[in-house]
């Protein structure tokens, strides 16, 4: 047996009261000692704004030295511009900002993102109870940077009564797809009175998982080309833009293209719309009918990708500044939090321990739709991530928009695009 001595554990005892020394004054060190006026930057649009309200009062109660200014600063492309130019320009930063998922890798690699590591160890903040996918999608490099907030994927809203009434088949595969468009859509002397579905083309978000699900790399393991321009990817728009040719479907861009859509589905004039599942809740209030969701059709795979916005603190604010908007993200992205988002909006439930829980099912007894998503959970990937990923989108964008929409060749088109993309890549 053996012999313990009685220094061999005073020692021992010694080292953990150190150890528990340390970690208090580290968790000490990311404290609020003083009062202090904080800045939210979002891109949370009107509808939206009862609900800040009310999240940030009950912050500040529970958080009496910190007093929180949310500012709407436009959509995700706005104030990702406004963020760049105040880090740049090293004038007054908020405390804390969201940013739509695919901005994190640019963020990472210049700087911009406080590391959350030191502050989540110190503060014993519950990282685990995020998915893999979601703890992926708000890092960079191994490195947490920013962390889940409000997220959400793409998916097909329909309308259910027009679907019962007239046994229309949601498609499962791609290949269903051209049977679903003729079956939903009323096309009488080229005329459309009702569209199969809308596709958004102002955010390639919204059709990137097509080429996706079709073993398209979208940018290769190289990191400096596309396969955009490849036979498979010229099959998939130049079905895109049958459709549309078709008058099935309709591409939908330019100005006011999103509320528009919204109008069109509202009042039956289309039976689908392929959108985010944010805003179910909208849905679900202005129509006068029972809205479904539907889990985009697979080929090869059938997956769908994180979307919505992350919360990061940015790396140039003083300590201070930093420990405030830490208390402020780490509240925002909490389970209590999430939950009330996820009820309110049609925001997703980001937490393990609520989606698989008693609570996960409470949430679909309210929003059954929902199910759709829940089912394939395990489907939801993080989106790709490249420094140069927001000009690849511009390109692809822009390029698909005015090919389907003016017209021309769509191989022409797709190659000259992937041209484009890898030149942004390897910039």
């Amino acid at each position: 047996m053996r012999i313990i001595s009685r220094r061999s554990i005073a020692v021992a005892a010694l080292l953990v009261v150190a150890a528990l020394g340390a970690n208090a004054q580290s968790a000490k060190q990311y404290e609020v000692t003083k009062p202090i006026k904080i800045e939210w930057w979002h891109a949370l649009e009107s509808q939206y704004a009862p609900l800040i309200e009310r999240v940030v009062a009950e912050f500040e109660r529970q958080n009496p030295l910190i007093d929180v200014e949310a500012i709407y600063q436009g959509s995700y492309k706005d104030l990702n511009e406004k963020l760049i130019a105040a880090h740049a320009a090293g004038v007054t930063l908020p405390a804390v900002t969201v940013a739509n998922t695919p901005y994190i890798a640019e963020y990472g690699a210049s700087g911009v993102c406080e590391v959350l590591d030191p502050y989540i160890k110190a503060t014993k903040f519950d990282l685990g109870d995020f998915g893999s996918g979601l703890k992926v999608a708000s890092s960079y490099g191994g490195k947490q940077v920013s962390l889940p907030f409000l997220i959400s994927t793409q998916i097909m809203f329909y309308n259910k009564d027009m679907a019962k009434a007239e046994k229309i088949k949601l498609p499962e595969t791609w290949a269903e797809m051209d049977s679903f468009m003729q079956k939903a859509s009323k096309v009488s002397g080229g005329v459309t009175e009702r569209y199969a579905t809308v596709i958004p083309g102002w955010d390639q978000w919204y059709f990137e998982t097509f080429f996706l699900n079709n073993g398209i790399a979208i940018v290769n393991k190289d990191g400096e080309t596309t396969d955009l321009g490849a036979p498979a990817a010229i099959a998939v728009a130049s079905k895109l833009k049958q459709w549309c040719d078709s008058k099935y479907a309709y591409w939908a861009y330019g100005k006011d293209a999103s509320s528009v859509m919204r109008q069109n589905f509202i009042e039956g004039k289309t039976f689908s719309v392929i959108h985010t599942t944010s805003l179910y809740n909208m849905y679900a209030t202005n129509c006068k009918f029972e809205v479904g969701m539907h889990y985009l059709p697979g080929a090869k795979t059938r997956d769908s990708e994180i979307g919505g916005c992350v919360l990061l603190i940015p790396r140039k604010n003083s300590q201070e500044v930093k420990n405030a908007g830490w208390k402020l993200l780490s509240f925002l992205t909490g389970k209590e939090v999430n939950m009330l988002w996820a009820r309110e909006t049609g925001y997703m439930p980001t937490r393990n321990s609520v989606t698989r829980t008693s609570e996960g099912k409470a949430f679909l007894a309210e929003k059954p739709a929902f199910k759709a998503v829940f089912d394939n959970l395990d489907h939801i990937n993080p989106r790709i991530q490249h420094t140069a990923y927001s000009a690849l989108s511009k390109i692809w964008m822009q390029e698909l928009a005015k090919v389907i929409i003016e017209g021309g060749d769509v191989a022409q088109a797709m190659k000259k695009a992937s041209i484009l993309i890898d030149e942004a890549l390897q910039d």
